[in-house]
């Protein structure tokens, strides 16, 4: 038997498994339903919680979470018979961090022809390496925008379902994009490249019509948005720059089709001309936007339409050796650094909406906290300002604000901990001390030693 699950695939094993340890067959041979075990109740013990960034800040208080909800907040610590004590009494308390735009199924050490030696399940494998590494940092939700494969598909479901260990995942898939764009193969010969990646298979399309049907291949195998390459890329192996690539009428007819279908539109875009196409298309959000400018600023902001400034891969490789990167690479980042730094500026000086977005997997997975720290240098942003785009902002652009994002009744226990005050220094997040999803402890260091 087969039913849809809730992350839009389809759940076939689990739920066979799942019935199977429900039913106790007894003595009169009559199969008995039995409950699955319950998560354990958590008293968590914090210090300090901050627990709708932004307002007022909570002393010392005792969580309690409950079949992986969050069931209630009272002040000082409080025993609860039937609970598992975590102590956290040292530390500050936080919502779990979102980071709306990662890729699972590659890193900084990936190599262009991988796909010629890797095979799908390699893929799913590194990617679930690279999912643990993103959960172990403090990041509780993620939004993987454009991984290759159905690996991304299977780690969501099998993540969701609680198979696996990693952050709760919205996935948009294959990128939609030109041929021959960011998001379609190039840089191969023509015979490896038509075998490796045909050309349904990288999300490519020409025309109103064909971006169209790509939009409802996305939606049929599970996507839980759009992500469409609406210019040039910085890591794609192709010479053709920045600017707009998918034309006004492609991006229209894309944005409407998903909007029919109750998926939001992440639009990767670069170049001015289009970041302007794309939002006067009705994305829901510009990605990178690195050439952002104060027209198209004020346009966003009238709009409503969010952006996710992507600012470390610059800012790490100032100093890093570029000789990896092709000619043609290696051209566009030095084209960018001229405009580091502009977007997240712009953003602030317009009260645009910004979501936190790190572009892990052209960065390094696992270090993505530090963003913040990038956020507050190049804004600049208040510490306070950063920590809201990972999580209440960013859950409200997922549409998600009434699960996560905040510690509040009634929501999934996400929550991380850190040593020292995150609002005065953003970068102690890139420490996280302890992690908590749906309410079950996945990481938790011991405490530093009391100084005398």
């Amino acid at each position: 038997m087969m039913t849809a699950s809730r992350s839009g695939g389809v759940r076939g094993r689990r739920y066979g498994a799942a019935l199977v340890a429900a039913l106790l067959v007894g003595a009169n041979g009559n199969a008995v339903a039995m409950a699955p075990p319950a998560p354990p109740t958590l008293a968590i013990h914090a210090g300090t919680v901050v627990a709708i960034p932004g307002e007022r800040l909570l002393g010392p208080s005792t969580i309690i979470v409950r079949d992986r909800r969050i069931a209630e907040i009272v002040p000082g610590y409080v025993q609860i018979n039937d609970a598992s004590i975590v102590d956290l009494k040292s530390r500050t308390v936080l919502p779990g961090l979102i980071d709306m735009h990662v890729h699972f199924s590659f890193g900084p050490e990936t190599k262009l022809w991988s796909a010629a030696i890797d095979t799908p399940e390699d893929v799913a494998l590194f990617a679930f390496a690279n999912a643990r590494r993103t959960l172990d940092a403090g990041f509780t939700t993620v939004r993987d925008v454009g991984s290759d494969g159905n690996a991304i598909h299977a780690l969501r479901d099998a993540i969701n379902e609680g198979d696996l260990a990693g952050p709760r995942i919205f996935l948009s898939g294959t990128s939609l994009s030109i041929v021959g764009g960011h998001g379609d193969m190039s840089g191969l010969n023509r015979r490896t490249t038509e075998a490796l990646f045909p050309y349904d298979y990288t999300g490519a399309c020409t025309g109103p019509v064909e971006c169209a049907l790509r939009v409802r291949e996305a939606a049929k195998y599970g996507a839980n948005l759009i992500k469409v390459a609406a210019t040039g890329g910085i890591m794609s192996q192709q010479a053709r720059g920045l600017e707009q690539h998918l034309t006004d009428e492609e991006l229209v007819s894309i944005v409407t089709t998903a909007h029919a279908l109750g998926l939001k539109v992440a639009a990767h875009a670069h170049g001015r001309d289009g970041v302007a196409a794309s939002v006067r298309a009705g994305v829901d959000s510009i990605e990178h936007g690195t050439f952002l400018d104060e027209e198209i600023a004020r346009e966003m902001a009238a709009r409503g339409t969010w952006l996710v400034p992507t600012l470390g891969l610059l800012q790490a490789e100032t100093e890093a050796d570029t000789s990896r990167f092709t000619p043609a690479v290696r051209a566009k980042i030095a084209e960018a650094r001229r405009h580091q730094g502009e977007n997240i500026r712009l953003a602030q000086r317009y009260k645009l909406k910004v979501a936190f977005g790190t572009d892990a997997g052209v960065s390094e997975h696992g270090k993505n906290a530090r963003q913040f720290r990038h956020m507050v240098e190049q804004g600049p942003m208040a510490p306070v300002e950063a920590i809201r785009a990972a999580t209440v902002l960013a859950a409200d652009l997922l549409g998600q604000s009434e699960a996560i994002g905040s510690i509040e009744v009634g929501k999934l226990a996400d929550l991380i901990a850190v040593d020292g005050d995150p609002l005065a220094d953003v970068t102690v997040l890139e420490r996280v001390a302890a992690v908590i999803k749906d309410g079950e402890v996945v990481r938790l260091s011991p405490a530093s030693p009391a100084k005398p």
